[in-house]
């Protein structure tokens, strides 16, 4: 039998370079993080001026508006359900910065894996989103498709 040998792992070398590169990347993922929470509340704060603008928007339009069938607090729903969307990514941005800034200053691998996961967790939420939003619009494309083959049938 021959002897085998274990070999120890590669130990991933994180250089001078690549620690400034994280740390510049983190001060940005900050100020995004930072800018997605206020859209968030501004978007949470229109969202309850929906009510006020749904009326007034029924008194210009009538039975011409597209939203009344959804209703005040179907709207309200939508679009709270909307910054929900967006208040989750920017706090995975926020936890990263944090996580990454730290581990750079006190070279802490431990700290660095954290971050690391919230870089993944953020760029899987926003892939996973993406075929769902992809998705829907194929839906769309294909419905479109279907009505207007329908109407050209009606048509003739």
């Amino acid at each position: 039998m021959e002897n085998i040998e274990e070999k120890e792992p590669e130990v991933l070398i994180i250089t001078e370079d690549i620690r400034s590169y994280i740390y510049e990347t983190a001060k940005w993922a900050n100020f995004l993080s930072i800018v997605g929470f206020v859209f968030t509340a501004l978007m949470v704060l229109c969202t309850f001026g929906v009510g006020a603008f749904m009326s007034l928007m029924n008194n210009a339009m009538g039975a011409a508006n597209p939203y009344a069938a959804l209703g005040t607090a179907g709207l309200t729903v939508v679009l709270l359900f909307c910054a929900l969307i967006y208040f989750y990514p920017s706090l995975l941005l926020f936890k990263y910065a944090n996580a990454a800034k730290k581990a750079v200053l006190f070279a802490d691998q431990a700290t660095l894996s954290i971050a690391m996961g919230k870089m993944k967790s953020f760029f899987k939420f926003w892939g996973i989103l993406m075929i769902v939003v992809l998705a829907f619009y194929g839906l769309i494309f294909l419905f479109g498709i279907i009505a207007g083959i329908g109407a050209a049938g009606v048509a003739s």
